[in-house]
């Protein structure tokens, strides 16, 4: 068993100032519906190095089901048309969604390509008339991800350790 800090955070509003621009050409995001093996591809080479599993666990029918459910939206980064990052929604519809994942491959990180995808896929879950999104991290993300939606205006409104299997 290990302890996690796990951070719960919301917005209650849309991002505020100029939309963030891709930071070269070769950059672009667009919205998804990825296929099951495609999807966790993607997934694996994001999130394996911060544990990431809750997909791993699913069956490939319900993999399938929620990707293909109109509540769930997924946003994926593109560098010269190769899936590089991943922005997942879910429960886009009713007043309170969640960002279920977001990341980009570890190569590509700190180049600015995370803020670019979180911006971008943030306003497009907003056109949607939200109450709030909000979402949890915990102390296996990566370093910079509770700063990283800071920055983006989230803000904490839960705090607690939890106990999960090592």
């Amino acid at each position: 068993m290990v302890d996690l800090l796990v951070t719960c955070l919301q917005m209650t509003e849309p991002p505020r100032g100029e939309p963030v621009h891709p930071p070269d050409p070769e950059t672009s995001m667009t919205r998804d519906v990825p296929g099951a093996e495609a999807c966790l591809l993607l997934y694996r080479a994001i999130g394996d190095d911060v544990q990431w599993d809750h997909r791993l666990h699913m069956s490939h029918g319900a993999l399938v089901r929620f990707l293909d459910a109109a509540s769930t939206h997924v946003y994926v980064l593109r560098r010269n048309d190769e899936a590089v990052g991943l922005c997942e929604f879910e429960g886009v519809g009713p007043p309170d969604v969640e960002l279920v994942h977001f990341g980009i491959v570890p190569a590509l990180q700190r180049r600015g390509l995370g803020r670019y995808l979180l911006d971008r896929a943030l306003r497009a879950i907003w056109s949607y008339g939200p109450r709030r999104i909000w979402l949890h991290t915990d102390t296996n993300d990566h370093r910079n991800a509770l700063a990283t939606y800071m920055r983006a205006d989230f803000r904490i409104y839960q705090r607690q350790v939890e106990t999960f299997p090592d």
